[in-house]
């Protein structure tokens, strides 16, 4: 039993002499770090969580929301960059947990980290989809409802979105080719996703309603604000994805907390 018990907090020895050693490119610089977390943060989580939870939960008072949910960020942030700056070394939080707290942490930690990035990326690419689909008036949707049929069944989608599992495929077969291509591919796409934000903000400021921040402006009180908040720091995950790029980064102590820091301040 003791000997159980002494595996399960066991900790992964990193020798300091070998700390920077890796046999990945080191090719990553801070602006592409910075440029990868929010290419990670910028997603379902501005485009269809925003609009959700303002309805349902806050009102106007989504504002406060996203403000709470940022400092939290922030806050994570920190530790994660301070991490990343004392372990360079890929694994993000699983890596973190079993140098600092022990095997049995670290292999929790490490399925939970597997499952977050399955399910953000399933619920991007889903997001993606229907937003696609929606220019074309479902067209897709009920072409595959008629051919294949639908699923009637809770819990999964209505019908097998093929368009959603293209998505991911073609996401993989990007990264496989490699780190420096990801990047600039992740460049070019956070580029167009920054001008579409900017384009969204400049063109509603103009049909903005002054009243809404009035009588109105926290219509479900500070519970809908705080469980707003809660909702809304889902669209902050992924500056995570930072860190795991500790054996990629040229100076990976200095440039992970740094681009850390600059992807959530955006």
């Amino acid at each position: 039993m003791d000997s159980l018990l002494r595996s399960f907090n066991r900790k992964k020895i990193v020798d300091p002499s070998t700390l920077t050693s890796t046999e990945l490119n080191r090719c990553l610089s801070i602006f592409d770090l910075t440029v990868l977390g929010i290419g990670s943060t910028l997603g379902a989580g501005i485009y269809v969580l925003a609009g959700d939870v303002a309805r349902h939960d806050t009102g106007p008072s989504i504002v406060l929301s996203f403000l709470i949910a940022g400092i939290a960020s922030i806050l994570s942030g920190l530790c994660y960059g301070e991490f990343g700056a004392r372990v360079p070394k890929a694994g993000s939080a699983y890596v973190y947990s079993y140098v600092t707290i022990g095997e049995l942490c670290a292999f929790v930690i490490g399925w939970n980290l597997l499952l977050e990035y399955v399910i953000g990326t399933s619920s991007v690419a889903r997001a993606w989809s229907s937003y696609f689909d929606s220019l074309f008036d479902g067209a897709i949707k009920n072409f595959t409802i008629s051919t294949i049929g639908e699923m009637h069944a809770s819990g999964i989608a209505e019908y097998p979105d093929v368009l959603s599992v293209l998505v991911v495929l073609i996401l993989t077969t990007v990264l496989v080719v490699g780190i420096k291509k990801t990047s600039w591919f992740n460049t070019l796409f956070t580029g167009i996703n920054l001008f579409v934000i900017l384009f969204i903000i400049c063109v509603g400021a103009f049909y903005a309603r002054p009243k809404n921040w009035s009588s109105s402006f926290m219509p479900y009180g500070m519970s809908g604000v705080m469980a707003g908040a809660a909702s809304c720091f889902y669209a902050f995950v992924g500056f995570d994805v930072i860190a795991t790029t500790g054996e990629e980064a040229r100076n990976p102590s200095r440039a992970i907390p740094i681009s850390i820091v600059l992807s959530l301040g955006k």
